[in-house]
């Protein structure tokens, strides 16, 4: 297919280049200085360094172009060919901006493995902790209170927290993923609202054991995928109670004790099991009833009806305000940005991609992992938008509108799944 296409592509000369072409490097990525072997040309600048590359033809797209090539240069006119493609210039200002972009790739790809790692450590302690639950309740509170002190010492010592897409391949089952996500969100927001060192703590504690309840109720309904009846709704609803129960035997505090009961309550009384309104429900709770929602969005025990990050921020901004604090959805939406991590983005230049970090300081600029079929998969391109300041995100796909290959190159997640990553 490939080749095909090529047989069928539009070539010129470098003579023929013009601002408004929209051309294709046939080059190795790491052998020309610009972000993308595809794209646009804006300047005279951007033409020259084209030129410089060693080029004999260059390919172009006239669909996507807005200017016809130059013509044809007269034979005579012709520059004889290099011997060879010149290699990156350590002293050429275009290339060294190049390897900047590089080196920052790979810190970015480190950052990554080692949040990936304590993922695994993490999932691998909540495990431990449903396991043991009744068996031991003090040792599973100790282990948890170790696991989120771990997380927010390092969340509150920097001020940048940047939240990471994990791969479907990292961590435990579901029930581990949604504890991790909903503690790892509310903490992040309660951080971003100012609270209180030992509160953020506290809403990590009660996040973690938000489901414990769960564990009382049996699989055929905890987990299932279609709707419920009355009498399955009611013994749901029941899991809150029972986790208060159980919170208890394990001597957690009554502020997080109040996160297990109220995580289903919402601030204009619509919620369960007592109907609580905002003035009844502790700001911990508001929290926890917000976070809990969007990953329940993302996330549903039924695949098909997951929404992606995107419209799960769009419908709980748009459709459901009402039901929860407005001050923690304002700043949660900030926080995760309008395309959180998980989100199939088109950037202005037309690439698609998807957004694989949100600053919470910057999250309008998210870093994004882009499709190149020009570049390996394993060696995949990650873009930051707060860098490149000439590019945006225009708009937002499902990903069950990419291709076959940009959906295997990008590999959307079946599960949101989240951990942070503290940058100094």
């Amino acid at each position: 297919m490939a080749d095909a296409a090529l047989e069928s592509a539009h070539y010129i000369q470098p003579e023929q280049l013009r601002i408004g072409l929209y051309v294709h490097l046939d080059l190795s990525w790491t052998q020309h200085p610009f972000t993308f072997s595809s794209f646009k040309i804006k300047s005279k600048e951007q033409i020259d360094t084209i030129q410089s590359l060693g080029l004999t033809r260059i390919r172009y797209s006239p669909e996507k172009s807005d200017a016809e090539p130059l013509a044809a240069p007269k034979p005579e006119e012709v520059k004889p060919p290099p011997l060879s493609t010149p290699p990156a210039r350590d002293n050429d200002a275009a290339f060294q901006v190049k390897q900047q972009r590089m080196e920052r790739l790979t810190q970015q790809r480190a950052r990554a493995k080692a949040c990936e790692k304590q993922l695994v450590n993490a999932a691998r302690t909540i495990k431990s902790i449903n396991q043991n639950v009744f068996a031991q309740p003090s040792e599973v509170r100790e282990a948890a209170q170790s696991l989120i002190d771990d997380m927010a010492n390092s969340m509150l010592v920097e001020a940048d927290v940047s939240i990471q897409l994990m791969s479907d391949k990292v961590g435990g089952e579901e029930v581990y993923h949604h504890s991790l996500n909903v503690s790892l969100l509310s903490m992040m927001l309660a951080k971003e609202l100012k609270a209180p060192a030992a509160v953020v703590r506290q809403v990590g504690m009660g996040a973690l054991f938000h489901d414990i309840g769960l564990l009382e109720i049996p699989d055929r309904i905890a987990k299932a995928a279609a709707p419920l009846n009355k009498a399955e709704q009611g013994l749901l609803q029941q899991h809150c109670e029972y986790g208060v129960q159980i919170g208890k035997k394990m001597g957690l505090p009554a502020d997080v004790l109040q996160v297990i009961a109220q995580h289903h309550e919402r601030v204009d009384g619509s919620g369960y099991p007592n109907a609580a309104k905002a003035a009844q429900m502790s700001l911990m709770s508001r929290i926890v009833s917000l976070v809990n929602t969007y990953d329940e969005l993302c996330n549903p025990h039924d695949a098909a009806r997951a929404l992606t990050p995107h419209e799960a921020l769009s419908m709980l901004f748009a459709q459901q305000r009402a039901h929860f604090d407005s001050l923690a959805l304002n700043t949660f939406v900030r926080c995760m940005g309008v395309y959180p991590p998980g989100t199939i983005v088109v950037l202005s230049n037309g690439v698609i991609g998807m957004v694989v970090s949100v600053n919470t300081t910057k999250p309008l600029r998210p870093m994004v992992l882009v499709h190149d079929p020009a570049v390996p998969r394993e060696e995949a391109i990650l873009v930051d938008l707060e860098q490149e300041q000439d590019l945006s995100i225009t708009k937002t796909m499902r990903p069950q509108q990419l291709s076959a290959e940009a959906h295997a190159y990008l590999a959307p997640r079946n599960r949101t799944t989240y951990f942070f990553d503290s940058e100094s």
